[in-house]
């Protein structure tokens, strides 16, 4: 492209600077993982036993910490709204960066179907309408609220997420008195077993997709860069309070839920926060929580909402994806990288099979945190002079920690749920015979150097 064809290409896919600053961006990490609590984690109890859970869930705890640590380094020095994708391509190139940002799409894609099926259960609990309209219904209206401009968007998200974190801190109140440990292992082992550890160290490893929830999609947060007030700073701030939080509100509810209502009751539960509550004699509060629990879901389906359009934003704009889906608004907002997914997710909503729909999401995550792990580990070598305002405590240790526990929990998908797998695998082959059949040989820029210096002279000529 010529400088002046990259003048007018890059003027009509602007976002808006300066948004968030951040706190904002902490409050969109957790909403984007917030609905993990309130359910889905539970069930890695009844394939685990609560000990068996603590184990998965202290892996992925370990992955998603050496994860978060290694994007804030990454985002701080490449603060580009494609998040993974940015990086990937900046480590490996056209193709890694695309397998990357494919591996996010699905992931993101996936995710807010799911959500939205399970919205339309706790709607359906309360006012007793479900389907295909309460779906159509949610997209919609969400849809419609960033379509109106992303401070507007990310300051609702927060307000969402902030009562679904209350209805945890409440809960947790109520449970404390009525912690008994003995609780914890009330499940039945299985022959040769313990009761720690009730289905051996198979039900450890069918238990880290469930491990997962309480963190997943808090990657997020570097899809945002664009819009930060100082990426650089803003960006890993941001994201590492987001996994403080979350790491606090995943210890609540995984020690105390159990240890309140038992273990066995907890692992099979469709609503674990309301019948822990229901269980111990706080009814009332059960509603209340139950109510708070729709938030949780709609701060998670919101900004999970955001992430993907940031993400189809920046592979399209870069020319992975068709180039018309970048194209902004008045209001600087990428409308077409916000409505077509929705369309999509809409679609892949009214087979009603969120869990699918979920465990097929988590296998995108982890294909992604292993790329992401290793773009870290490339560029220290390959790029060691590229300016870090902040580095990643441990360096390439802590994402080789990131890159092995990602790899494992791939294969822990496998072992909870062979078709899900094999389902996101066609998924992949899909988007890759797109990529080498046209877009490779359709992008923007040919290398990630100069597509980034196309972005920062934008900038500068437009403002």
């Amino acid at each position: 492209m010529s400088d002046s064809i990259n003048q007018d290409y890059l003027a009509k896919r602007q976002l808006k600077k300066g948004m968030a600053g951040w706190l904002l961006l902490a409050g969109l990490g957790v909403s984007y993982v917030i609905s993990g609590d309130f359910a889905g984690w539970n069930f890695g109890i009844g394939i685990a036993g609560w000990g068996g859970f603590v184990i998965a869930a202290a892996l992925m705890l370990a992955m998603y910490a050496a994860l978060v640590l290694s994007l804030a380094e990454m985002s701080a020095a490449i603060p580009a709204a494609g998040g993974g994708y940015s990086f990937a391509r900046q480590a490996m190139g056209p193709s890694g960066g695309y397998i990357t940002g494919l591996a996010v799409l699905i992931e993101y894609a996936l995710a807010p179907a799911a959500i939205v099926i399970f919205i339309g259960s706790a709607v359906e609990q309360l006012t007793g309408l479900n389907g295909p309209f309460i779906y159509a219904l949610f997209y919609a209206v969400f849809i419609g609220i960033h379509l109106a401009g992303v401070g507007e968007a990310l300051k609702v998200m927060m307000v969402i997420s902030g009562l679904a974190v209350f209805a945890i801190l409440a809960t947790a109140a109520a449970l404390i008195g009525d912690f008994n440990s003995a609780l914890l292992f009330d499940i039945a082992p299985t022959e040769g077993n313990s009761t720690f550890l009730p289905f051996g160290w198979h039900g450890v490893w069918a238990a880290l997709p469930f491990a997962m929830w309480l963190f997943l999609a808090v990657e997020g947060v570097p899809l945002a860069a664009e819009e930060a007030k100082d990426p650089a700073k803003d960006v890993p701030k941001g994201i590492i309070a987001a996994m403080a939080l979350l790491t606090v509100t995943a210890i609540l509810v995984v020690v105390l839920l159990a240890g309140a209502a038992g273990a066995q009751a907890i692992g099979g539960s469709a609503v674990p926060l309301v019948d822990a509550l229901s269980l111990t004699g706080s009814p009332k509060l059960a509603v209340m929580v139950n109510v708070l629990g729709l938030a949780g879901l709609i701060a998670s389906f919101f900004s999970i909402i955001y992430g993907y359009s940031r993400l189809v934003f920046a592979l399209s704009r870069a020319g992975y994806l068709p180039r018309a889906l970048s194209v902004t608004t008045k209001r600087q907002v990428p409308a077409r990288a916000l409505i077509v997914p929705g369309v999509l997710g809409f679609l892949a909503s009214l087979t009603g099979e969120g869990d699918l729909m979920l465990a097929m999401a988590v296998v995108g995550a982890t294909v992604s945190y292993a790329l992401m792990a290793a773009s870290h580990i490339l560029l220290r070598r390959r790029a060691p002079n590229l300016a870090r305002p902040y580095k990643t405590p441990g360096g390439v240790v802590t994402s080789g920690i990131a890159l092995a526990l990602s790899l494992l929990a791939l294969t822990g998908v496998y072992a909870y749920d062979p078709r899900a797998f094999w389902y996101t695998m066609v998924l992949f082959a899909i988007g890759l015979i797109y990529f080498f059949g046209y877009s490779r040989n359709h992008l923007v820029a040919k290398t990630a150097e100069e597509e980034f210096a196309m972005l920062e002279q934008a900038d500068q000529e437009i403002s």
